[in-house]
């Protein structure tokens, strides 16, 4: 089982030879070249950078001299990349990308130093003990953040509700604090929130609903919080309220809810037409016109008599009951045919390009065949809606194989499987590259787009897509946003080129391969040494600089012992 060393340590080389790499001209079909500028982000100056870090070690106390290796006398460029708990988008630029200043017992306020930092996108002051309330403006300073993590502190007040204008944050962990009030509705609608970390404060009131599940834990130590995950806001309320009161109310509260049904009863649902009424989220599907009369472009003859009709059929009207993956591309759904036979259909996320442009790009997917890709069988247009048909891969994603705990124990993968996963996946991403005419850039390769037959055959999926996504903006929106990739598998000389490159692709394979090794999701380690916060990246590489990169397989997933 030599293997397994081996193939932890080529995980290694890979992610060293590949990144950072320096800026080189885009090869193949999916490059598209950056849009205008946007002024209020190009006009933002290095020396603002600068001007921000000063500010911070002029405003905080340090106790400990954390911070004694912040020398602005040095002059040359990146000089501020070296500096303690900074990362920058590229170390020959004075340009933050991350502050990451945790457990240094730093003193004062939330430094307004900030404000001068605006495209940065990860802040880590956990564990500090800094006080006082968070800033209403913070998202105007900070607008690409995707991190926040304020943690084990001493604020207090309110939890901003600006604070969900910064759209793009993937995590806020605001636990162990003295916030009160309550939790900001606005927040539900930050739809890339994954991890909210409120516990032990002094909030109060109803907890909003979070497009992504947020466990219980999370708010625990909040006696006055309520609504689900927690007990009902009724359970809490009826425990402190007089009963007179409440029947009181009731009564009055039906009088009023009974008169006012009956006017909006008679003044406005007879005149709203019955589509609007429809609030199912696959109403798309239901308002398309004349779904019989629309065909379905099959690239294989044997299934060639298919339309829009049967494939509404075969997924229910693309109920949300059969969607079986959702990504940047867009929504996938599980098609039963009426023979029993499954497909997948990929219903595609806003595209730059006319009917035209997407058929001629259709057809050259359409001819790609290999057997470490997902053959895209046909497409289908109707109106706006673009709809891609794929074979279905009966054991889903290897990222849900991996991270999903809901999955059966008979399915595990064990060494000898992910082995096999990985050479596969090797095999077609080398095909796209070097064997393809013309060579395709894939820009997105992680483990969500490499599906799993019934044998576990690796197969990879999206490639080609990235021409069909609408025109990147930014320099900062367009690697927040995910048009290079998803995060943790990005290759760093994207931050400043926002060249796509083969060997991006080959960074973002390294990261599949370390998950493949470790089974630790690509921008959170888990279970580690509780002074390591990183993504796996990051912790690869400090295992590897101290000689422990073995300890970075999963347990388990071999008994014996390996030679050095």
């Amino acid at each position: 089982m030599a293997a397994i060393a081996n193939l932890a340590r080529v995980c290694v080389v890979v992610l060293v030879l590949f990144g950072p790499l320096p800026a080189s001209r885009a090869v193949g079909v999916s490059v598209a070249a950056p849009g205008p500028p946007d002024v209020s982000v190009i006009t933002s100056v290095p020396e603002d950078d600068i001007r921000c870090l000063q500010t911070i070690k002029r405003t905080v106390k340090d106790p400990h001299g954390y911070l004694y290796t912040w020398n602005f006398n040095n002059k040359t460029d990146g000089f501020i990349c070296s500096f303690l708990g900074i990362d920058c988008w590229h170390p020959n630029e004075n340009r933050v990308l991350n502050i990451k200043l945790p457990g240094m017992s730093l003193q004062g306020s939330f430094p307004t130093g900030f404000e001068y930092c605006g495209r940065m996108t990860g802040l880590d002051l956990s564990d500090n003990n800094l006080s006082g309330t968070i800033p209403v403006n913070l998202s105007k300073w900070l607008p690409y953040l995707t991190s926040l993590d304020l943690s084990q502190n001493n604020f207090h007040g309110s939890i901003p509700a600006e604070i969900a204008n910064c759209t793009y944050l993937n995590i806020i962990h605001l636990q162990e604090n003295q916030l009160s009030g309550e939790i900001p509705w606005q927040f539900s609608r930050l739809d890339r929130l994954k991890d909210f970390n409120v516990q032990s404060n002094r909030l109060s009131g109803p907890i909003p609903t979070f497009v992504n599940k947020i466990e219980a834990s999370n708010f625990e130590n909040n006696s006055a919080l309520c609504g689900a995950p927690l007990k009902l806001c009724s359970d809490i309320t009826s425990k402190k309220s007089n009963p007179l009161v409440i029947v009181g109310a009731s009564v009055s509260g039906i009088a009023v809810v009974c008169v006012l049904g009956i006017a909006v009863w008679w003044i406005f649902l007879r005149s709203v037409p019955k589509q609007l009424a429809d609030t199912d989220e696959h109403k798309w599907a239901k308002q398309i016109k004349g779904p019989r009369s629309i065909q379905v472009s099959m690239f294989e003859k044997r299934i060639s008599k298919i339309r829009l009709v049967d494939l509404m059929a075969a997924t229910n009207d693309f109920s949300k009951d059969n969607i079986i993956g959702s990504g940047r591309t867009g929504t996938m759904y599980k098609a039963t045919l009426q023979d029993g036979s499954l497909l997948a259909i990929k219903r595609l996320s806003s595209s730059a390009q006319t009917e035209k442009q997407f058929k001629s790009e259709m057809n050259i997917l359409g001819h790609l065949q290999h057997r470490n890709l997902v053959p895209l069988l046909g497409y289908c247009v109707a109106k706006n809606e673009k709809l891609l048909v794929y074979r279905h891969m009966a054991n889903g994603s290897l990222y849900e194989r991996l991270h999903d705990h809901e999955i059966e124990d008979g399915n595990y993968l064990d060494w000898t499987r992910r082995l096999k996963i990985g050479i596969g996946a090797a095999r077609g991403l080398a095909w796209l590259h070097h064997s393809c005419n013309p060579r395709i850039i894939h820009r997105n390769v992680s483990s969500n787009c490499i599906l799993l037959d019934e044998n576990h055959e690796a197969k990879i999926t999206d490639f080609g897509l990235a021409r069909l996504m609408n025109p990147v903006d930014t320099h900062l929106s367009t690697f927040i946003n995910g048009d290079f990739g998803d995060l943790g598998y990005v290759a760093p000389e994207y931050m400043s080129t926002l060249v796509a490159t083969l060997k991006g692709d080959v960074y973002s394979f390294g990261v599949v391969l370390l998950e493949l090794v470790t089974r630790q999701k690509p921008i959170e380690v888990t279970n580690v040494q509780e002074s390591f916060k990183g993504n796996l990246v990051e912790w690869i590489s400090h295992l590897s600089k101290n000689g422990l990169v073995l300890e970075a397989i999963e347990g388990g997933l071999c008994l014996c012992s390996f030679p050095s």
